[in-house]
């Protein structure tokens, strides 16, 4: 007989395949659409585009992200770019007066306010047509921007474009297994959400907007240290259009070490859960579309799903503890174990099994296809994808679970 928690787990278990798979026939009904390469190298019309690159002690890293700006394949006197120091206090002033001198860059220092306190600072001083931000952590493909405008030149009433964001050097374990991670996620997952209508988030890294949606709609917010995300939310209330263009790709730095990579999620996932009570009122309503029917529905069931699973992992780790300690209790410490021929009559078939290895599976081929999206081949990563599964298996379910605690309980997560 099945218990509460079996059938919980079936549950979650049916609207995770589920998700995967919509997921996966969307991309079945686009392929044709996904084939044809963007290969742009010009463009009609140039529009005139400003990229604000908010700083906070980013000495080290700003040089490279801003001569990939400078380098892109666009033409300079359509290039704007406004350089914000948010009260550094590294050398992060020196290293923006080194581009002070170039007549389409302008700077500001500023007290620390948050990243979207800059990013409102070079709104005001903004005077095109389009608007971008760069992290200053990361880095432009050069030809990023013309494949991101040329989608603006196809569509006039499109509001935003994201990029194809990954890892840009994968040196140890945690960063290859957030490799893994970004293919699956911020290539495919997100080009899929733009085919549905339903992106949630226009992450820092070059997303491209018409300024006509900071006039509409309001400056950056707070907004839980997650101003990227709702944003996103507040145009798909307002029924803005945002799409990806897959082949844009933007290289940025991910979380060295277990800790930071902790930090860095336990801010993502409080972000969204406190975004998705502020737009609550959106949930389920079908005049939203699939944005309020299905990705934050779905990422409301993966927060739950995974932290019901670690939930029974642990429970079941602490019994076979405890029914160890009993057994040695009772009939002491056996050190030689008896000799058993393997028979096959013994493999567990419990269904939870085959749900892990089809589960499996189809992150496989999310990543597969990922991977072949923004790099133009496919390939599986071997020990990558092992790293990935063994750190996201074990260390989410934790920031997850934090997450939903430090917003039961008012706590806000550090940025850093």
């Amino acid at each position: 007989m099945l218990s509460v928690s079996d059938i919980i787990f079936y549950i979650f278990a049916f609207f995770a395949a589920y998700a995967q798979l919509f997921l996966l026939i969307t991309f079945l009904e686009n392929r044709k659409i996904l084939d044809k390469k963007n290969s742009v190298t010009e463009l009609e019309r140039y529009p005139a585009v400003t990229i604000i690159v908010p700083c906070w002690n980013e000495e080290r890293t700003l040089s490279r992200t801003v001569r990939s700006i400078l380098n892109l394949k666009y033409p300079k006197n359509r290039l704007r770019l406004i350089l914000i120091d948010d009260g550094s206090t590294d050398g992060t002033w020196q290293a923006i007066l080194r581009f002070a001198k170039y007549p389409n860059v302008k700077v500001f220092r500023k007290g620390n306010g948050g990243k979207h306190t800059a990013l409102n600072l070079g709104l005001e001083h903004t005077d095109t047509e389009f608007l971008g931000c760069l992290d200053a952590d990361s880095e432009a493909d050069p030809e990023s921007l013309l494949r991101l405008m040329s989608y603006f030149e196809k569509n006039p009433n499109l509001m935003a474009v994201t990029p194809s964001i990954v890892v840009k050097r994968a040196q140890n374990a945690v960063e290859r297994a957030q490799k893994v991670e970004y293919y699956m996620a911020n290539v495919f997952v997100k080009k899929m959400q733009a085919f549905l209508g339903a992106i949630h988030v226009t992450p820092g890294p070059l997303t491209i907007f018409r300024k006509k949606v900071f006039e509409n709609l309001g400056p950056y917010r707070y907004a839980h240290n997650t101003e990227d995300m709702e944003i996103a939310y507040r145009m798909q209330k307002n029924h803005y259009l945002i799409e990806q263009c897959h082949e844009a790709v933007v290289y940025t730095s991910t979380p060295l070490s277990i800790r930071k990579l902790y930090k860095q999620r336990l801010r993502w996932i409080y972000g969204f859960i406190n975004n998705t009570i502020d737009y609550r009122n959106v949930l389920f309503r079908k005049k939203y579309g699939n944005f309020a029917l299905f990705t934050v529905p779905s990422g409301i069931l993966a927060l739950l799903a995974s932290t019901f699973i670690f939930g029974k992992f642990i429970a079941s780790a602490i019994n076979l503890v405890s029914t160890k300690v009993m057994e040695y209790q009772t009939v002491g410490l056996k050190l030689i174990p008896k000799r058993n021929i393997f028979d096959p009559f013994f493999i567990s078939t419990q269904a939870t099994l085959f749900i892990g290895i089809f589960m499996v599976i189809l992150v496989l081929i999310t990543v597969f296809l990922g991977y072949k999206m923004a790099e133009g081949k496919g390939k599986f990563f071997s020990m990558d994808v092992l790293y990935f599964f063994l750190i996201f298996s074990f260390v989410a379910p934790i920031w997850l679970l934090q997450a939903l605690l430090s917003t039961a309980f008012s706590r806000r997560p550090a940025w850093r």
